[in-house]
């Protein structure tokens, strides 16, 4: 007796772990098909459960939440969009949901990014439309939740690649971006801006002008002691990236009439620092910001290599522009030289031909 009980405990036994393995080994129906779940935030397991099995995606429900709590998957299911694809089954769901793996964007800042280029690479994404990013980032509600002064949170999106889940508000994707800048502005760093008088708002201000300014990085404490020796003289920056703030790309050439227009961040018609950052700067020039180098240059000009030439006095300086201006020129020369050696190596090559086909013709 006590032997056909155990046969047949035995026999229950392996009926159900066959059962089990064909429930979650055998590929489901249309399962190389590709499928986006949401699985919404605040949800359980059991809610998780019903929205997979609405889905065609698990076949018996209670053994799914059965495993899911023998395995402890109940108490951490992650929120967001799950990818399914290729011959599926429902072990292979129940190993996506245990790890997280969620559908993510990959988006990288870099130094220097303006407001402009982040906007279009979070909408590039579909993460904001650019209407609504432009409205948010200029959000009072948004600035006083992280205790921003500035007229926006520019200069506050630490250059980083961030992986942002699909589905997330933008404002909580902003703010992953805005709290990883305060990580990297750590403790250290704010007690120098605090020695130096400086506030957070004119540190990333100023690093983030030193962003726009600065090629190589040895000359990036160069550069902010020329604008840290001009604060102290109550001069003006007269920082060139900021005549254009806010008008056009940083990319587009700088003329006379950018450096002649009113505008709040045109250090040319302003005294001190605009009233926030021009950019997201990177750390190096945040560090730059805060020591300046022990010099006492009052001016600085490009090379046109990527270098600049710092001066101390105006007339130092003049000389110092008077030379770019003729490397300019020089340059300038050269390269109608080169597009002139060009099109005659062009007419040459079709004149060539011209010959090669009477030749051959004759």
């Amino acid at each position: 007796m006590k032997k056909n009980i155990v046969v047949i405990l035995l026999c229950l036994v392996l009926l159900n772990l066959i059962y089990i393995s064909i429930e979650f080994l055998v590929p489901l129906p249309e399962s190389t098909k590709t499928k986006e779940i949401q699985i919404p935030n605040g949800a359980t397991f059991r809610q998780a459960i019903e929205i997979l099995s609405k889905e065609g995606l698990i076949r018996d429900k209670n053994l799914f939440l059965f495993i899911g709590r023998l395995t402890g998957l109940h108490r951490k299911i992650r929120a967001g969009f799950y990818s399914i694809t290729g011959a599926t089954n429902p072990l292979d769901i129940l190993l996506l949901l245990r790890s997280g793996q969620i559908v993510e964007y990959s988006i990288t800042i870099v130094e220097g990014d303006s407001l402009l280029e982040i906007g279009e690479k979070l909408s590039g994404k579909n993460i904001v439309d650019i209407e609504t990013f432009r409205k948010l980032t200029r959000s009072r509600n948004l600035l006083n939740a992280y205790n921003i002064t500035a007229p926006s949170i520019e200069g506050y999106i630490f250059p980083a690649t961030y992986q942002l889940p699909k589905g997330i508000e933008p404002e909580n994707a902003l703010g992953m971006m805005i709290n990883t800048m305060r990580d990297r502005f750590n403790d250290k760093l704010r007690a120098r801006a605090k020695d130096i008088g400086f506030t957070e708002r004119e540190v990333l201000t100023l690093a983030s002008i030193i962003e726009k300014e600065a090629i190589i990085d040895s000359e990036r404490p160069l550069i902010s002691a020329v604008y840290h020796n001009r604060l102290r003289k109550k001069m003006s920056l007269q920082a060139d990236p900021t005549a254009i703030y806010g008008i056009k790309s940083s990319k587009e050439r700088i003329t006379i009439k950018d450096l002649k227009r009113k505008t709040p961040y045109n250090t040319y018609v302003i005294k001190g620092l605009p009233p926030g950052p021009i950019a997201s700067p990177g750390i190096k020039s945040i560090v730059a910001a805060l020591n300046p180098a022990d010099v006492p240059y009052i001016y600085f000009v490009s090379n046109n290599d990527g270098t600049h030439q710092f001066s101390v006095t105006s007339e130092e300086h003049l000389k110092a522009v008077e030379t770019y201006r003729l490397m300019r020129q020089i340059e300038k020369e050269i390269q109608k030289q080169k597009e002139k050696e060009n099109q005659k190596e062009i007419e040459n090559k079709e004149k060539n031909k011209e010959n090669g086909k009477k030749n051959g013709s004759s």
